[in-house]
């Protein structure tokens, strides 16, 4: 069986590298055999997360939205950026209001539960942004997500990617396709598991 895979960026900004990498991690992914889901979170818009908002207001539509397309997959696939060597704001309030998810009508429901992450970074510096996926992972581990250990991190962002998106660097390549194929072993076998 096919893994369902989404996938998606911890920016939105035109021309992120984060965003290349997640487009490039789909398309390996399709090649893995994933039914690959490629969103952007500008499509999943949230207020700063504030616990009297919530206790006022409920969980965001955007938050709910985005929660059961979560929990309609068996895998994700976050491309983080680097913002003050850690993981920009977008990203962590997202992740915070999806986890605030409880219920789902009238039935126990936590989006992130039973799934598994696997977690890239960019920045245009030789760190490659592992200071912030250092933190995104704690952070994906705290909310529940089964964290796969390959991780790919690509380093001099601006010279990273040829006309077509994809990697130039034979090790990014190698780094990328090896997160692709982990996901989807762990992915398939999350999903099995779920089902039996």
């Amino acid at each position: 069986m096919e893994p369902r895979i989404l996938v998606f960026a911890g920016s939105i900004r035109s021309g992120a590298f984060s965003g290349r990498l997640a487009d490039a991690a789909a398309r390996e992914l399709g090649l893995q055999g994933a039914e690959v889901t490629r969103i952007s979170l500008a499509d999943y818009p949230l207020p700063i997360y504030d616990a009297d908002l919530e206790r006022q207001e409920g969980i965001p539509p955007g938050a709910l939205k985005l929660g059961r397309l979560i929990a309609s997959h068996d895998g994700l696939l976050i491309a983080t950026p680097e913002y003050n060597h850690s993981l920009p704001p977008l990203l962590k309030n997202t992740i915070d209001w999806v986890s605030r998810i409880s219920t789902d009508g009238q039935r126990p429901f936590r989006p992130f539960r039973n799934r598994v992450a696997a977690l890239c970074s960019s920045s245009n510096g030789r760190f490659a942004g592992i200071r912030a996926i250092n933190h995104l992972r704690a952070v994906c581990v705290a909310v529940g997500l089964e964290v796969i250990a390959p991780q790919c991190s690509v380093a001099e962002g601006a010279q990273a990617f040829d006309a077509a998106g994809m990697l130039v660097a034979e090790r990014d390549r190698a780094a990328l396709e090896r997160v692709c194929r982990v996901l989807c072993e762990h992915a398939a076998l999350l999903s099995m598991r779920r089902e039996n």
